[in-house]
């Protein structure tokens, strides 16, 4: 599909930081000349995503912008519902999994501008069922071996995926472990949760690698610990509801039910084939002990539009404050220290670093392969191909939503492509620095 250039990106460089969580420096950066969702950038949008359902690699998708204050493009095209024939609209209701982290890293960053913490402080300062936990470190007569911890597991390291927690993946022994534990059941509360996981080894020494996985699990118990009510609760009190944000949600009540949206899994032939609702949608139709930071909740494209704007506004959107610019920006800054050399899958996302609860991107797109986007832009995205983005230079956020599993980044590639237009090497020749 040829796709015409669109609007000139303005770009902005954000320095990266060092792990004491310093915001880069800045100047004043002008202000975007120009509309990046022009009525070629609308039509190229909704070509790209009548494609994504015509090629059968997804059943549905729908996707909304807005860039300068007003909405600028939405579109909607498959279904929702294959077999049920219902089409995907604009009130489908997504199942958003990671996309659930940025909500609650909002949640846990208003307790810490109260200053009820700070990120350098140790874990165990307030979850003490950390204070004695080991690093794995082999195998043993057949037989875990462990090692003291180097250094205490910060709340900048829960934040930002570098406390070493176990998920389940990589060494068997570990894997064993996890599974027998099962601190993700259901059934467990989040403090429940959080006193499993720190029953077990953590996978790495604190601070050395980024593996992404439960941290915001624990941001969730860490949350819950210091506000002094349940975490679900202290997010619908602080998050969700001042922002009128009523259809996220853990539960969805059987009113709702018609417009959840189905989940799709595709084969190794390529085809998809609708997951069981039992399983597919059992989290969210039941009442669970567990509410969990990481994943969990479900949304509308409006619905996370507006956490999305809030974001985009320096945190307060409709004369609602949610968290206060400087706040923001902090986590909109990228954390992971140089030293840091093992970073997993992160690299996948383009030359980005990451923040608290975001990736965020440092240097612009090096070739037309990469993920299209701006410097200072924050974002990220949902095991089901769900995405979102916030990108303060050109006062644009967007929001992607389909259902689909495993988790495809080629939709990223090509709804970031439509909206930004094909990639043009260095498009902008004097690059100036600002936060985002």
């Amino acid at each position: 599909m040829r796709r015409s250039i669109g609007a000139v990106l303005v770009m902005v460089a954000v320095q990266a930081c060092a792990s004491s969580g310093t915001t880069a420096s800045s100047t004043n950066a002008p202000a975007p000349a120009q509309q990046i969702v022009t009525t070629t950038a609308k039509a190229r949008i909704d070509s790209t995503l009548r494609a994504f359902v015509s090629s059968g690699r997804v059943v549905g998708a729908s996707a909304l912008v807005w860039e300068k204050g007003r909405e600028a493009y939405f579109g909607a095209y498959g279904m929702a519902d294959r077999e049920a024939g219902r089409p995907m609209r604009r009130d489908a209701i997504a199942q958003i999994f990671s996309m659930t982290k940025p909500i609650t890293g909002v949640a846990l960053m208003q307790l810490y501008e109260q200053g009820k913490f700070q990120l350098d402080e140790p874990l165990s300062k307030y979850l003490p069922e950390w204070a004695d936990v080991k690093v794995y470190a082999g195998d043993s007569a057949g037989a875990p071996r462990v090692v003291a911890l180097e250094r205490p597991i910060t709340i900048r390291d829960i934040t930002r995926h570098t406390a070493g927690f176990m998920t389940g993946t990589g060494e068997p022994a570990l894997a064993t472990i996890f599974r027998t534990t099962d601190p993700l059941n259901r059934s467990n509360t989040i403090a429940e949760f959080s006193r499993k996981l720190a029953s077990m080894p953590l996978a790495f020494q604190p601070g050395t690698r980024w593996a992404y996985g439960i941290s915001v699990d624990v941001q969730a118990a860490l949350v819950e610990r210091i506000a002094g009510q349940p975490f679900g609760r202290y997010v619908r009190e602080h998050v969700l509801d001042p922002l009128g944000m009523r259809e996220t949600r853990y539960f969805v009540p059987e009113r709702d039910r018609g417009r959840l949206a189905a989940m799709y899994q595709r084969g190794s032939a390529g085809a998809l084939t609708r997951s069981p609702d039992s399983t597919a949608l059992a989290f969210n139709t039941k009442i669970w002990p567990l509410e969990p930071g990481a994943f969990g909740l479900t949304s509308t494209l409006d619905d996370y539009m507006r956490f999305a704007r809030m974001l985009l506004g320096g945190g307060q959107l409709d004369g609602v404050r949610i968290l206060k610019p400087e706040t923001l920006r902090l986590m909109a800054t990228n954390h992971l220290p140089a030293t840091v050399k093992d970073s997993s899958f992160l690299p996948s996302k383009g030359q980005v670093g990451f923040g608290i609860d975001f990736a965020v991107r440092v240097k612009p797109p090096a070739s037309a392969k990469e993920n299209n986007g701006a410097v200072g832009e924050f974002f990220w995205d949902g095991a089901a191909s769900t995405l979102f983005w916030v990108d303060p230079a050109n006062r644009l956020t967007a929001v992607f939503f389909t259902q689909v599993l495993p988790f495809d980044g080629t939709l990223h590639k090509a709804f970031r492509d439509a909206v930004y237009g094909p990639y043009v090497a260095n498009r902008i020749s004097d690059a100036r620095h600002t936060n985002p």
